[in-house]
């Protein structure tokens, strides 16, 4: 940005590495909040700050939160015996906005990805396998992305959980190929719920 102090520069910076934001954008939303400092810049900073040192990772399920375990995790309410398995945290809370699943999660933090050199213990796949057994767990919903590695994934998590006898599950229609959950109504999301059906 032309002409601007070299600490308006960095936060624009900062402000284009956010998703869906770019150079442009983030000029923008810069100028934005330095004409309403007190009323956004202000409240802003001191939120991200409290949320940078309050927001931990769940140990259990994987789901960011300022607890850990987080409050799905502790809820006995959602001890129903199964595990909705997602890619990652903003899957999670799509799926928690839709209100149609009251069970708990488990976030594996992607995909399988072969061009990506990502592997099986490069996610939280071990875990899984470790909680189904530990927790006495009767279903497991394979809520992953319907794309290739979504697919992959599902399979191998399907063939590694076999031996264990749990019955495996994933979302049916109302989820489009190539569709992700985070970009999805919640009606959407619910009629896929309800919907599953055995991998």
């Amino acid at each position: 940005m032309a002409d601007a102090p070299r600490d308006i520069e960095r936060l624009i910076e900062l402000m284009a590495r956010l998703p869906g934001l770019g150079p442009r954008s983030a000029r923008r939303a810069v100028l934005h909040m330095l004409k309403k400092r007190e009323a956004v810049m202000a409240p802003l900073a001191q939120a991200l700050a409290q949320v940078a040192l309050s927001a931990k990772d769940c140990s259990i399920c994987g789901n960011i939160s300022t607890s850990d375990p987080c409050p799905i995790c502790t809820d006995p309410r959602r001890a129903t015996g199964e595990i909705c398995v997602v890619e990652t945290v903003s899957d999670l809370w799509a799926m928690e906005r839709g209100q149609s699943y009251r069970g708990r999660y488990h976030v594996l933090g992607g995909t399988l990805s072969a061009l990506d050199a990502v592997g099986p213990d490069d996610l939280r796949i071990p875990a899984l396998i470790d909680r189904v057994g530990k927790e006495g767990t009767t279903e497991v919903i394979l809520a992953l992305n319907a794309t290739v590695d979504g697919a992959t994934t599902a399979h191998y998590i399907a063939d590694a959980l076999d031996p264990t006898g749990v019955t495996v599950t994933s979302l049916a229609q109302g989820v489009p190929i190539g569709g992700e959950l985070d970009y999805l109504d919640d009606g959407t999301i619910g009629a896929a719920l309800k919907a599953r059906r055995r991998v």
